[in-house]
């Protein structure tokens, strides 16, 4: 039921120089149902319902333009902040959920943080927690369909901070060098955790550390929807024809918390936060809309009515689902169970069998 009561996304921009305005429509449901969720999962790990949450409030338009001027058969390498780019690729909001509660139909299983997802069928590789590891990887995977002749580049989403990694400088280097088809789309929320932009490095920009590597660097507005589209598309166009990869920074602002296991009023202020919700990517788009007269107020009251709708329904789904069989555990780690395994979980059935575990 849930599935099908999400409303109406297109997945992925048509080829196109410039976003139409019913694509930009369609971003801006996208944009909304993901400020919806991030609302939603904040209150439900406050509630206790979900272990853990990244939000991404602010970076939305960021997050759908670059995924827009992508195609279906390029890898994606997030970080645990691209809950937009996952829907924009078509994931379905359930699927997000049964992971953050990891429940039986969770695809991985339940061997994840909440918030670290991956799915395989959209080429979206399961996030990584270690700062800037999804770099390297996507360096490698990129180097790797150069070999084979596939004409695809990789996209590596990463945060400010990430740019102090020793990631950052191995993965840019080795790209610069094998001139790889990699685009390294840097998200500047201007705060690492606690740390601010300022005090991570001199560099008058971020972008420009690409120079170093023999990469262009491109600073983009990324409260911007079209730009950076137009951004990420060139760069794809720049990859895919074998002039090698390219460095966005596109600035943005983390309306949220780093996680929520942080608070974010013990280092920033909240005239800081004000000012910044004054640039709302999901206003500025609303405002754009409103001007072409390809939207109303009372359309964009409707849309999140609906869209918190079925978030919520959809929610209530997941957690009623059934949990994870403890048993899995013994799946996935061999091809084929050792004798030890075999025996282990032999014994885990018959604890079960005499009821010393609940199954």
């Amino acid at each position: 039921m849930v599935e099908g009561a999400r409303p109406k996304i297109t997945p992925l921009a048509v080829e196109e120089e410039a976003l139409s305005t019913e694509s930009r429509v369609e971003a801006c449901r996208l944009m909304v149902l993901a400020r919806a969720t991030d609302e939603r999962c904040l209150s439900l790990q406050r509630q206790g319902r979900i272990g853990f949450y990244a939000p991404l409030m602010g970076q939305e338009a960021a997050q759908v333009g670059a995924s827009w001027a992508l195609r279906p058969e390029d890898w994606v390498f997030p970080a645990y902040r691209e809950l937009a780019v996952a829907l924009a690729r078509g994931v379905s909001l359930k699927a997000i959920f049964d992971q953050l509660i990891g429940n039986a139909d969770d695809r991985i299983k339940g061997r994840q943080m909440p918030n670290h997802f991956g799915f395989r069928d959209v080429n979206f590789v399961v996030a990584s927690s270690p700062i800037g590891t999804q770099i390297t990887q996507a360096v490698g995977a990129a180097m790797a369909a150069q070999r084979r002749k596939h004409a695809i580049v990789t996209i590596a989403f990463f945060g400010d901070g990430a740019t102090s990694s020793n990631d950052f400088h191995a993965g840019l280097n080795l790209a610069g060098v094998t001139q790889c088809p990699t685009i390294f789309f840097c998200q500047n929320n201007q705060w690492a955790i606690s740390l601010p932009r300022a005090r991570q490095t001199r560099s008058a920009t971020l972008a420009e550390k690409a120079n170093a590597y023999g990469i262009p660097g491109v600073r983009i507005d990324g409260n911007d929807l079209r730009r950076v589209y137009a951004a990420v598309r060139e760069a794809r166009a720049r990859a895919i024809s074998g002039g090698g990869p390219t460095m966005i920074e596109a600035e943005v602002y983390r309306f949220g918390p780093h996680s929520t296991s942080d608070d974010p009023k013990r280092y920033r202020s909240d005239s800081e936060l004000s000012a910044a919700k004054e640039r709302d990517p999901i206003g500025r788009l609303k405002a754009e809309l409103l001007s072409d007269g390809a939207w109303t107020e009372e359309a964009d009251r409707a849309l999140w009515d609906e869209v918190r709708a079925v978030v919520a329904q959809t929610f209530e789904s997941s957690e009623k689902g059934r949990p994870l069989d403890p048993r899995s555990v013994f799946d996935d780690v061999f091809a084929h169970l050792t004798a030890r395994l075999e025996e282990e979980r032999a014994e885990y059935d018959a604890l079960v069998r005499d009821g010393v575990l609940k199954p």
